[in-house]
């Protein structure tokens, strides 16, 4: 009985907040990079939205592509949906596992969620692309994850080969929209080879939302979806001039905004011998190397050590001598220097690192989207003139991208 009380007392809780829609407001803070906006209203993602989409899911067997960043008021979107009775039976997780705890890259197995005793299918390691099989007796996915905006991180491409299986399948796709953190940007090279850090011929900052870009793969016909049934639940509020911070970390190595906003930045480090902090408390803040221990230039110092999320960090347990860039949102805004990605801090890096040809690995033209970025640095090109060569293939793409917007943009 008490079980039973507890759980219609949940449902209609649950179903009232839905409609009061109480998140917490964005930063008030001003950025100093692209004069983003302070939102009056606050922003409600596509999963507040429960009014607009549980008609859509009644009388269906449900599965959701999630992690710890599907949450409705700190309350993830299964366990929202098996309290209003949704008839819920698979789970799908991304790179970084269910609960988002697994370091990147690490292989990420199928399991069972200890809370729902739902099953979870990996959509990281060898099934990428979840095959047909695994959605059979399912009607409709809900792809719901938090998404930072970089090309390289990997959910863009989940949500790629989720739209194909769905297709493939004959299963309903709802995408509940998520902000972009990093909508208010444009920049990088256009991605010319491609990987599951970069599928889609777009720039590392493509200010998107994951609706908007479903849309582009759509309708650029970058996949063979013509006979997918998709529908967006749209973010409530949202501008591409907002500045919106998380309210969960989507990954254990980008723990806060001051990281998300360097992120496309320095996660070009991963394609070379530096350290970006991986095994510290502040990854994606900073980066470093032994051999700069003693420079005059680099007088800033940290040691990576094994940590959740960061079990087998680059340059374990060695003292690496470098730079902390910033450790509030405001001093990264205020450090990228008006554009959205910092080549300075890797060029610097390259011209102090001896020997030369042990600076990069063979990850960093995948991180890229193609060689000729490394080629420009190992030539000695300035940041000034890398950055001039992008702009004939950002051009392109903004006036694609534009096509595709659902919500007003910020230029």
């Amino acid at each position: 009985m008490r079980k039973i009380f507890f759980t219609k007392w949940l449902s209609l809780f649950l179903i009232s907040f839905a409609l009061v829609q109480c998140q917490a407001q964005p930063s008030s803070k001003r950025s100093r990079l692209l004069e983003v906006e302070k939102n009056e209203a606050t922003i409600y993602p596509g999963a507040y939205q429960l009014a607009e989409y549980l008609p859509l899911l009644k009388g269906k067997k449900i599965a959701i592509v999630g992690n710890q960043t599907s949450e409705i008021n700190r309350v993830l979107l299964p366990d929202t949906l098996l309290a209003l009775g949704v008839d819920l039976v698979q789970l799908f997780s991304p790179e970084h596992g269910f609960r988002g705890d697994a370091d990147a890259g690490a292989k990420v197995g199928n399991s069972t969620d200890s809370k729902t005793g739902l099953p979870i299918f990996s959509l990281y390691g060898k099934n990428k692309k979840m095959p047909i099989s695994a959605l059979k007796g399912i009607d409709l996915v809900i792809y719901d994850l938090q998404d930072v905006g970089a090309r390289f991180y990997t959910y863009i491409s989940t949500m790629q080969y989720v739209m194909e299986a769905c297709a493939d399948a004959g299963v309903e796709l709802l995408i509940l929209d998520r902000p972009n953190p990093l909508g208010f940007m444009v920049d990088g090279p256009i991605a010319e080879s491609f990987s599951f850090v970069g599928l889609q011929p777009i720039p590392i900052v493509y200010g998107m939302t994951p609706g908007e870009y479903a849309q582009m793969l759509v309708g650029e016909k970058w996949i063979d979806a013509a006979s997918l049934k998709l529908s967006i639940i749209k973010v409530k509020n949202y501008t591409h001039k907002s500045q919106y911070e998380l309210p969960v970390p989507p990954s254990p190595n980008l723990k806060n905004m001051t990281a998300i906003y360097l992120y496309p930045s320095l996660c070009l480090f991963e394609g070379t011998d530096i350290s970006l902090g991986r095994g510290t408390p502040y990854p994606f803040q900073q980066f470093g190397h032994p051999n700069f221990v003693g420079s005059k230039k680099w007088t800033y110092s940290f040691k990576p050590v094994s940590m959740k999320g960061a079990s087998n960090p680059p340059q374990l347990n060695k003292h690496c001598a470098g730079l902390m860039i910033a450790q509030t949102p405001e001093e990264a805004l205020k450090a990228l220097n008006n554009h959205p990605i910092n080549l300075q801090w890797l060029l610097e890096a390259y011209t102090s690192f001896s020997p030369k040809e042990k600076f990069f690995n063979n990850f960093f033209n995948t991180l890229a989207g193609g060689s000729k970025l490394r080629k420009q640095i190992e030539q000695g090109q300035s940041a000034a003139s890398i950055r001039a060569s992008w702009q004939p293939g950002l051009e392109k793409f903004k006036k694609i991208r534009k096509q595709y917007l659902l919500y007003p943009d910020f230029e």
